[in-house]
């Protein structure tokens, strides 16, 4: 199973594409991202890494390969049969969220308890911010979105999620 071409354009709608290095919170604040919503690392951007930019050939590139990891990494990690818009939803999740952020998701998707990982998955809309005095979580607008988007086929009863496989 693969990501869906409607999905995949879906989720790279959501993502904020810019051509170069960014903190994905504003100024000073989140985490230091490129392209097409794709990790540099955890923490803000160094100066230099802030006058970096990135051509659209690849930000596409690395946005695929980050999808067809994510792809795999539910392969590896998910032992029971999802639909497309199940498996959708959690190539966009592992692909936001990360393989350590999926974890518990994923085992309650192995328990057959696929209302216990939507709610799992909507918990995940805060992000660590820099503070005068430290850090602190606050919740990020555009997480709210996606998570609703992302667990919804997780949250649909048995009998909607096996039509939508039909």
């Amino acid at each position: 199973m693969r990501m869906s071409p409607e999905a995949k354009v879906r989720m790279r709608n959501t993502e904020r594409t810019e051509y170069r290095y960014y903190n994905d919170m504003g100024e000073n604040r989140g985490h230091c991202t490129w392209g097409a919503g794709i990790l540099a690392h955890r923490g803000v951007c160094t100066p230099e890494e802030l006058t970096r930019v990135v051509s659209a050939a690849e930000v596409n590139a690395e946005f695929d390969r980050r999808v067809r990891e994510a792809e795999a990494t539910i392969h590896r990690n998910i032992h029971v049969a999802l639909n497309q818009a199940q498996f959708d939803a959690l190539v966009s999740f592992t692909y936001n969220a990360g393989p350590d952020g999926s974890a518990d998701t994923y085992a309650l998707i192995n328990k057959n308890d696929f209302k216990g990982a939507g709610a799992n998955m909507q918990k995940f809309i805060r992000v660590k911010v820099k503070t005068k005095t430290g850090t602190k979580k606050v919740i990020a607008r555009g997480l709210v979105t996606r998570r609703a988007q992302e667990s919804a086929p997780f949250l649909k009863s048995d009998a909607d999620a096996s039509a939508a496989s039909n």
